[in-house]
């Protein structure tokens, strides 16, 4: 698989990396934990570098998973993982004190079986730390070179194109989109009549009601069409419109099978051309996705 230089840094991912949550979390019952492991390391096999988790995912048992799969392996790959959420009495907080990073820190190198963290997040802000402690993404950037920022971009989420886009390309800092896939509904085999387990989180997500997933089919019709005349998928192509965007953004799908991650990877071979990218533009362009991305208290937590 072909590299990519997040940013001005010096940091070299493969093109697509692979997301781990959702081998702990989320998406219902997680699966057996030998065949993520072996799900990974296969990832490795197939030209994957760029793997990422999280402290919080599980809580824990995510990094543990990575760490487990990735240690035979460690000096050929990335690993991204991310601190500023804890549990607290069942429920998450915000924490970017200090004394709490260090802890995270401690916790994360333990846990992923390495002595250094390659790419280390703050995964939300957290509002009672002032800003001169944890600071803006230009403020920090001053004062400490910033590598990657990471947040959910897509062809059915793309507010980061407003402001974030241009501020990070203005300072050379890569992007890596979480998501990329639109919690599976651009990969166009979610429709009205798709059930979910009760433990997956798309239940209360306003977007996956039946109502909004008929109406946002539009989308998945613009990626299809293309997708027929390319031999592709529409997962692909909505992979591909993403690399095209910028040469320092390197999304990282997720999934917990195999054929899945063998069809995202295929997605990098795939050229779209200026008049695919027009289409898709357009196209787009006409289309008004209906349904939030979070419910309402969840989408104040991610602070934009």
């Amino acid at each position: 698989m072909q590299k990519r230089k997040l940013g001005k840094s010096n940091l070299e991912v493969s093109a697509l990396g692979l997301s781990c949550m959702g081998m702990s979390q989320s998406y219902g019952l997680p699966p057996d934990k030998q065949a993520m492991i072996s799900l990974i390391r296969t990832a490795v096999e197939r030209g994957v570098t760029f793997f990422d988790t999280a402290e919080i995912y599980g809580p824990y048992v995510n990094e543990e998973l990575v760490g487990e799969a990735l240690a035979p392996l460690r000096a050929q790959v990335v690993i991204a993982t991310k601190f500023g959420i804890k549990t607290e009495n069942g429920q998450q907080v915000q924490d970017s004190r200090p004394e709490r990073i260090k802890q995270s820190v401690e916790g994360s190198l333990k846990r992923l079986r390495t002595d250094v963290l390659d790419l280390y997040y703050q995964h939300r802000v957290d509002p009672n730390v002032p800003i001169e402690d944890v600071r803006t993404i230009r403020r920090a950037h001053a004062v400490q070179p910033v590598t990657a920022v990471q947040s959910e971009y897509s062809l059915w989420w793309r507010r980061p194109e407003e402001e974030l886009l241009p501020t990070l390309e203005e300072l050379g800092i890569g992007f890596v989109p979480f998501s990329p896939l639109g919690k599976g509904f651009l990969t166009g085999t979610i429709d009205e009549k798709t059930t979910f387990v009760s433990s997956d989180f798309r239940n209360i997500v306003p977007r996956f009601t039946p109502e909004a997933r008929k109406a946002n089919q539009t989308i998945v019709d613009v990626l299809r069409n293309i997708a027929e005349r390319k031999q592709a998928t529409p997962a692909q192509i909505a992979l591909a419109w993403l690399l095209a965007r910028k040469p320092w953004i390197a999304p990282i799908p997720g999934t917990t099978k195999l054929a899945r991650l063998e069809e995202n990877i295929g997605a990098a071979a795939i050229r779209l051309t200026a008049d695919d990218l027009r289409e898709i533009e357009s196209a787009a362009s006409h289309i008004t996705i209906q349904g939030a991305r979070y419910p309402e208290q969840l989408e104040k937590r991610t602070g934009l």
